[in-house]
């Protein structure tokens, strides 16, 4: 008998998880004001409407790392994804969004499709990029023109590709810290954090 399952494999886990990040990583930007909302388009996705850059320089950047990490994704070597955003004036790092990355490495031996359909893991990934559009209610406003890193946290013996350098991991002394909802494939779970400096430390 077989079954009519609808599952995720790897790659489509991997796919999964890197869209998510591009879209997570375009939200973030966008509710922070970090780039003008005029140089963000609207799209929709997940049921829901979601922001997007149309900047030629960052769009460029953002594919170049998701696709990065999407290979990495893949090979199950990716531990997590941190956006740290920084005051331009003053390199102080002001936000540090931590995304802890999970993979079950039993299915690259494995190529049996992982019984979770792509519908439920949408309406989870929905849950997190909405809480993400809600922390504009508590995080403090950024009163400083900023700017933001990307550091990707991988298995150790891994080659750092061309482009890439090594950074310093950008902890933010006496932050709070809120937690995000997390979503999994089955494949890979993402756990969500941000920390942020207290609005009496500026």
């Amino acid at each position: 008998m077989t079954s009519t399952l609808k599952g995720i494999t790897l790659k489509g886990s991997a796919e999964v998880v890197a869209d998510f990040f591009s879209f997570g990583i375009n939200s973030i930007l966008y509710q922070r004001g970090i780039y003008p909302p005029e140089s963000f388009t609207r799209v929709s996705q997940y049921d829901m409407n979601l922001q997007v850059t149309d900047d030629p320089k960052l769009k460029d950047y953002l594919h170049s790392v998701v696709s990065q990490l999407k290979a990495w994704l893949l090979d199950c070597t990716v531990q997590k994804l941190v956006l740290v955003i920084t005051c331009l004036e003053t390199n102080e790092v002001l936000e540090r969004w931590q995304f802890d990355i999970e993979c079950d490495k039993s299915v690259k031996e494995c190529s049996a499709p992982q019984e979770k359909s792509i519908k439920a893991i949408q309406n989870d990934i929905r849950s997190v990029l909405r809480q993400i559009t809600a922390t504009v209610t508590f995080l403090p406003l950024l009163e400083t023109p900023c700017g933001f890193n990307l550091l990707v946290y991988t298995d150790k013996d891994l080659e750092i590709p061309e482009k890439w350098e090594e950074s310093s991991p950008h902890i933010i002394s006496q932050s709070e810290e809120v937690r995000l909802r997390s979503f999994t494939t089955s494949i890979h779970k993402v756990t969500s954090m941000v920390a942020y400096k207290k609005a009496d430390s500026f």
